[in-house]
């Protein structure tokens, strides 16, 4: 006895998307920036494209040194040593402060870019310039200080919850990178 019978089959193929980053200060001039004087500006510009193939939430992350010194106001009055940050920067409009907190000798700073960026777009400068403090001479003369900054970026599909805005939604998928990366204690 004989059966009638038949079978089909399809096969899938899916390719994973990638989240890739660029962080660059156009204006940044290291060479510019061996000699800086107190209160003097220093031109800084980050800001990040996106050169993966998914829309991401876009972060930058500021470390500014601090230190304990005496530093004089606008006209040259005397202010009694403090614990100051070096360097200070007026964010520009389309990034929002997500949290900053003290880390060693360092204030750190997180903005979220205020838009989801596509692929092949790049976000404005989170700041152009930073101005160093008005230190009175003698305490930290010759010595360098860094001011790293670091991007993140995070597929935007899947990971901002139910949250209304871009910046809520992009302060929820950090938090949630954030989650995802802490130690287990199990090491």
């Amino acid at each position: 006895m004989a059966y009638l019978t038949d079978y089909d089959t399809v096969t899938n193929q899916f390719t994973v998307g990638k989240v890739d980053i660029e962080l660059t200060e156009p204006n940044w001039k290291p060479e510019e920036n061996t000699s800086i004087e107190p209160a003097g500006e220093i031109k800084k510009d980050p800001q990040v494209t996106n050169t993966g193939k998914n829309d991401a939430y876009v972060y930058l992350e500021v470390s500014v040194p601090m230190r304990k010194l005496v530093t004089a106001d606008a006209n040259g009055n005397r202010i009694d040593p403090a614990l100051i940050q070096l360097f200070t920067f007026t964010p520009q409009a389309g990034w929002t402060l997500m949290d900053s907190f003290t880390e060693e000798n360092n204030k750190v700073y997180r903005y979220s870019f205020d838009k989801i960026l596509p692929p092949g777009e790049k976000t404005n400068e989170l700041f152009k310039t930073m101005q160093f403090a008005n230190v009175v001479e003698g305490q930290i003369d010759g010595q360098t200080f860094d001011v790293p900054v670091h991007a993140y970026a995070i597929q935007s599909a899947n990971t901002g919850g139910d949250k209304n805005t871009v910046p809520e939604q992009a302060k929820n998928a950090f938090e949630k990178y954030l989650n995802q990366n802490k130690k287990s204690g199990k090491e």
